[in-house]
């Protein structure tokens, strides 16, 4: 998998392909209009970028995901904690609980987490 970033608005666009896909591409054109107020250039222009970063693939008119949503989040997920915790999980887990409070049931969640990824 390719290393990869989205801005906002590439963001909200690979959004609308999940939430749809497989989609046409002519239909992605249209879809892009009323939602992001895009000529169908801008369309083209912007989905050619993200094939490009290994993200999509626009084959015989359709467009589809080379990879997943969560896919995507995950990768997303570990850069942060890569380039901000030196890659320390626990050093991410340590900042932000300092900040925020976890619940019994978001801890129990986190342990069950933990142990199945043991296995």
């Amino acid at each position: 998998m390719s290393e990869y970033g989205l801005g906002e608005i590439e963001m909200r666009f690979a959004s609308l392909i999940w939430e749809r896909e497989p989609i046409a591409s002519g239909e992605l054109a249209k879809l892009s209009e009323q939602e992001l107020g895009w000529k169908k250039s801008t369309t083209y222009t912007v989905l050619k970028r993200l094939c490009a970063k290994g993200i999509f693939q626009n084959k015989k008119g359709t467009v589809t995901s080379l990879v997943s949503y969560d896919e995507f989040q995950a990768k997303q997920s570990e850069k942060f904690v890569d380039e901000k915790f030196q890659g320390s999980l626990p050093g991410f887990v340590a900042a932000f609980c300092s900040r925020k409070k976890l619940s019994r049931e978001e801890i129990e969640e986190l342990k069950q987490i933990i142990e199945k990824e043991r296995l």
